[in-house]
């Protein structure tokens, strides 16, 4: 049985650093995601690292702020957001996938397994 249980939100100033976690369990994946969806919006990716290769995958609006890193002996997901801004506040959500998509990693369908989502709220 797959598990995806994040955790890590909360609420910070504008500028400040959140570090979220998801600890997945049952099975290894070829993609391990970072997605958010703020209110009225749609679910958009925000970063994706792949054991296939290596590769790690950033939205242009993640891209110098945020770093995602997976351990490997804890199958454990890790997505660390420095100097952040309202605009990120969303619900994040973990996600996995059985393959890797390179360049298509941020579209949400290509995903199996999702975990239940963690609020975090920029704001002064």
């Amino acid at each position: 049985q797959v598990q995806l249980v994040e955790s890590g939100g909360g609420v910070v100033q504008p500028g400040g650093s959140l570090r979220l976690s998801c600890a997945v369990s049952g099975f290894t994946f070829l993609s391990y995601a970072w997605f958010r969806q703020a209110p009225g919006k749609e679910r958009e990716g925000v970063s994706c690292i792949s054991t296939y290769d290596g590769r790690t995958y950033y939205a242009d609006s993640a891209k110098g702020r945020f770093t995602i890193s997976r351990d490997n002996a804890t199958n454990t997901v890790t997505l660390q957001m420095n100097s952040l801004k309202p605009e990120d506040t969303a619900v994040y959500y973990c996600a996995t996938a059985w393959n890797s998509y390179g360049s298509h990693w941020s579209s949400a369908p290509l995903y199996n397994y999702w975990g239940q989502g963690t609020q975090v709220t920029v704001a002064s």
